[in-house]
């Protein structure tokens, strides 16, 4: 490979690139490397006070849905922030003392959810992504939602910088649990999600996994409705 052409070629190309693509680069490189200097440090003070530190600080949040109501105002008002944890201590402290889903009324929703990212279609992080969805007996959901969140919290599903949290639908005659990831567009990330998930809950056959984007969800205001992908 010659490299004297390839570097003449990438110094044309930065002479070229618009100024506000460098300064948006720019900036989005500076938020990561600001993001990551606050996730070492709040490790290395869990680490020091003799805790064990996960990779990303999770929220639960809890939404009491109004049946027949579906207008999004509404449904924001509704969601309510239950806990937050950062450490393994942490997490069962708070997971000891959540209601199991058995016990919890219909229509309700569970989220877990990593910190800064809001249980919401058109929160900047969700608004470009999907979710995968299961739809579950209620005899056996909680042990399907119980399993998920560990993965989850810690990260052992594949492309977990992709994945933005999960959610536990109860409903009247079924439970459906969602997985949430901020790419649609991506699908290698979609379908190795999708696989990862199957594997770490060692799904059934007979189990179906659906896929929507959340801009769909956004045109036809549904959750789990006319779902583009199954698999």
């Amino acid at each position: 490979m010659d490299f004297t052409v390839e570097k003449k070629e990438s110094e044309n190309n930065a002479e070229n690139a618009h100024p506000t693509t460098l300064d948006s680069s720019s900036q989005l490189a500076s938020a990561l490397d600001s993001n990551n200097k606050e996730i070492e440090e709040r490790q290395a003070r869990e680490l020091k006070a003799g805790l064990h530190p996960l990779k990303h600080k999770f929220v639960f949040w809890y939404t009491r849905r109004t049946p027949g109501v579906r207008n999004q105002t509404s449904y924001e008002d509704n969601i309510k922030k239950i806990v937050e944890f950062s450490t393994v201590e942490g997490f069962w402290v708070c997971y000891c003392h959540l209601a199991r889903p058995a016990s919890l009324p219909s229509p309700t929703d569970l989220h877990l959810f990593k910190e800064g990212i809001r249980p919401l279609w058109e929160d900047s992080a969700n608004c470009n992504g999907g979710k995968w969805i299961i739809r579950f007996k209620k005899v056996v959901s909680g042990r399907f939602w119980e399993d998920l969140v560990l993965a989850l919290v810690g990260d052992q599903l594949d492309y977990g910088d992709n994945i933005c949290g999960a959610v536990l639908s109860i409903r009247f005659n079924e439970d459906i649990l969602s997985v949430w990831n901020r790419n649609a567009s991506d699908h290698q990330a979609v379908m190795a999600l999708r696989d990862s998930i199957k594997r770490h809950l060692k799904l059934p056959h007979s189990y179906v996994m659906e896929y929507k984007p959340h801009d769909a969800s956004l045109r036809d205001n549904s959750s789990y409705r006319n779902t583009w992908l199954r698999g």
